[in-house]
């Protein structure tokens, strides 16, 4: 009773902050977890015209099929292996960029940097995927005539399956560096600065102060961010995917996202393809809490 009525004098003497938040909730409970409600379909054979409530509830029939079916492990292993590349190659870069340029003295140069890097963030979707198309074009794409510049054949990028995955990271990687990196530098404007100071006067290196202050400094907004990495595990940004996506290169590019929008829009086949979801939404949310619980553990940082 008494921490009660503490939580509502403390309302009453911030009113205005619980006002400001009424938007932000409103927002959440309409458009998060209002929806939830249809997750029901993915046990019932949903039928239109039938509505939620009154469409056959057929239980687990539609996971049981998905984990039957031929596509189940291709899918799987197709989505899990670009976000382990994803997570391999995207992840550490933008770290050593925010490193770098932390310890540029030349704030000129250090802004021309953060420009050219933030700016690739901003290309939308589909004009990055033809950019990617064009370029690689075995006809007349840029890549292709500097290789046949130097004497070489032009090769069909987007025709083979070996270059999706490189082709997808890279340009994952060019996008996004930089707009990532903005969160560890924030995290790197608020180390001490006497921290590096006292490092000087002891005669510690650029790098020794970079290796034993600055990474410490920003690992638990490392570790945080890596959780949540691995709560996106088994999901992948569809348009991407979907747009650099061709019938020679479909079994290595056939992720969960696209194969959902085929099979559960254009397909019609709206409880199955909620039943993968679901099913998706389980397997990260084990694996978040998994990781966070190692990471409380090994390293007392943890989302909660």
């Amino acid at each position: 009773m008494q921490k009660q009525n503490k939580f509502l004098r403390g309302i009453r003497h911030s009113w205005q902050l619980y006002v400001l938040l009424i938007p932000a909730l409103a927002y959440l409970l309409i458009f998060h977890y209002a929806p939830l409600y249809g997750i029901q379909i993915a046990f019932r054979d949903y039928n239109p015209g039938l509505g939620f409530t009154k469409s056959p509830f057929v239980g687990l029939k539609h996971f049981a099929y998905f984990m039957r079916s031929p596509q189940f492990v291709t899918l799987i292993r197709n989505t899990i292996i670009l976000n382990v590349l994803r997570l391999a190659f995207c992840f550490p870069i933008p770290i050593f960029l925010a490193l770098a340029l932390n310890e540029a003295s030349n704030a000129r140069f250090q802004k021309l940097v953060q420009n050219l890097t933030y700016a690739p963030h901003f290309i939308s979707t589909v004009v990055l995927c033809g950019m990617i198309v064009s370029f690689t074009s075995p006809t007349t794409g840029i890549i292709n005539t500097f290789i046949q510049a130097f004497g070489g054949k032009p090769i069909d990028f987007m025709g083979q399956e070996g270059w999706f995955r490189p082709i997808y990271i890279l340009s994952d990687m060019w996008k996004d560096t930089g707009w990532s990196s903005i969160i560890y530098l924030a995290a790197l404007a608020g180390i001490d600065p006497s921290l590096h100071e006292a490092a000087q006067i002891d005669g510690a290196s650029r790098f020794q102060r970079i290796l034993y202050i600055n990474i410490p400094g920003i690992a638990s907004t490392i570790i945080i961010l890596l959780i949540m990495e691995f709560g996106k595990m088994m999901s992948l940004g569809f348009e991407k995917v979907y747009l650099l996506q061709n019938s020679l290169n479909l079994p290595v590019s056939e992720v969960i996202s696209t194969y959902v929008y085929k099979t559960g829009l254009l397909g019609a086949k709206f409880s199955y393809t909620t039943a993968i979801d679901v099913f998706n939404s389980v397997i990260n949310c084990t694996l978040l809490l998994i990781v966070n619980k190692i990471s409380s553990k090994v390293s007392e940082t943890s989302l909660f």
